[in-house]
């Protein structure tokens, strides 16, 4: 059902409203408290400014949290039906894909890290399954940019250090290229279970088992009935040195990457897996509502980090959908999170600005896109168990793929380029040059 927002009575009401008034119970309260904070969220979307990059967000928030950005608000419209942002959505997707059409785009083709192509590969993989609308026939549809980003990172599995997994960087020249994290790899697995339930390609689970197992035996995912797991690990040590930072968005990654593959294939190993990473995911809760536990005690959570609890909520949302024996322990968790949410979400001039500490009773100083995402991606996801869950495309999933994807060609960006000292100063030469002619040009014209 098409619900188009009242940008009048939005302005009016938030004049009014001291908070949300949310109660769970009534779906008009929910539905006036989340177009609230997505119009918050998209306070700070400018890419449809003049001058401004379609698709990116203001500054400081980079590149690969816009892709995050998009997930949330696909997420709004699915679970909210409401779809005032939908253009914008599609405009957002179709302009970052690049000329290979796997979202490795021209202004971040060197400096962007696995981790950071895969949320957008994760936001195109979910308008699939959602049956978002689709591109236009000359366009890339969301099911082939899913699949190219997968090919092209899957490309990357780097098979002669630590006996496999990916690199946090893609290429040479980018601080962390030796470090082998948790989000690049576990975004691997998470991108080839859902490919595999929506494909039915066995080829994806054999992925999805093969970074898993690496994970595991690396110690990236600890041992025991509770799978913790860990930010990452360095290949100067062999990888035999974790890091044991314990992210949200890491320990969500596998969880439903893990229900996903137990939806699809009906093993009881999967299912097991999926109810081991559960049980550890209660560090991130606490008396039942969502926390950043390694940096948000501490006051030290960076402009990332402050939106991890959004793809917490939305991948706690999709494991309650596939795995029925996990409803009643995530819904618990995200509904008392959502209460916390609407008493947070009281701040700024307009009196719902969303913070990032919902365990005060009001808002906290806190204020930017990811305590936006991660609010409203905790109130929507209270919705899950009413609307379908993912499509595949056997059961109503309409967009259209390659298992090819983003191979058909060779891209540059399938191996590390390394760059000499000479280059970097011819480069300095050239980009000098340039700069000076372009300046002399200007003064020319005006003259």
């Amino acid at each position: 059902m098409k619900r188009v927002f009242n940008i009048l009575f939005l302005l009016t009401f938030t004049h009014r409203a001291n908070a949300l008034s949310l109660d769970l119970n009534n779906y008009q309260s929910l539905e006036n408290d989340t177009a609230l904070v997505a119009y918050g969220l998209m306070d700070y979307y400018n890419g449809d400014q003049y001058g401004q990059t379609v698709g990116m967000f203001s500054n400081p928030y980079y590149w690969w949290e816009a892709g995050g950005a998009w997930g949330t608000m696909l997420d709004y419209w699915f679970f909210m039906e409401n779809d005032t942002y939908n253009d914008l959505i599609m405009s957002a997707l179709l302009h970052q894909t690049g000329e290979n059409n796997d979202y490795i785009p021209l202004n971040q083709s060197t400096t962007e890290g696995n981790d950071d192509q895969a949320f957008w590969g994760i936001a195109a993989m979910t308008a699939a399954e959602r049956n978002f609308t689709n591109p236009p026939e000359s366009s890339p549809q969301w099911l082939y940019l899913a699949q190219a980003v997968f090919n092209t990172m899957a490309l990357r599995w780097d098979a002669q250090n630590c006996g496999g997994g990916l690199r946090w960087q893609i290429f040479v020249w980018n601080s962390g290229y030796d470090y082998k994290n948790s989000v690049s790899n576990g975004a691997l697995f998470h991108l080839a279970a859902r490919l595999a339930r929506y494909t039915g390609n066995q080829s994806y689970v054999d992925w999805a088992e093969k970074t898993y197992d690496w994970m595991s035996d690396v110690g990236l995912i600890s041992n025991g009935t509770q799978k913790y797991v860990y930010d990452g690990t360095s290949i100067e040590t062999n990888c035999t040195t974790i890091t044991s930072y314990q992210w949200s968005y890491n320990q969500g990654l596998m969880l439903a990457g893990a229900a996903y593959l137990y939806n699809f294939t009906g093993s009881t190993i999967w299912l097991n897996r999926t109810m081991d990473l559960l049980d550890a995911t209660s560090v991130f809760f606490n008396n039942s509502i969502m926390y950043e536990v390694a940096c948000q005690p501490t006051g030290t959570c960076n402009n990332d980090q402050r939106s991890f609890k959004s793809y917490l909520a939305r991948f706690l949302g999709l494991t309650a959908q596939l795995v029925t024996i996990t409803q009643s322990r995530i819904m618990n968790w995200l509904n008392t999170s959502a209460i916390a949410v609407a008493h947070s979400c009281s701040g700024g001039t307009d009196g719902h600005t969303c913070g990032l500490n919902w365990f005060d009773n009001g808002w906290d100083g806190y204020y930017g896109l990811g305590e936006q995402m991660s609010a409203l991606d905790v109130l929507v996801n209270t919705r899950v168990l009413d609307r379908p869950a993912p499509y595949n495309s056997t059961n109503g999933g309409s967009s259209i793929g390659d298992g090819a994807a983003g191979t058909e060609a060779t891209p540059t960006n399938l191996a590390p380029l390394h760059i000499t000292k000479g280059s970097k100063v011819g480069a300095a030469f050239i980009t000098a040059a340039i700069g000076l002619s372009i300046v002399f040009t200007s003064i020319w014209i005006i003259l």
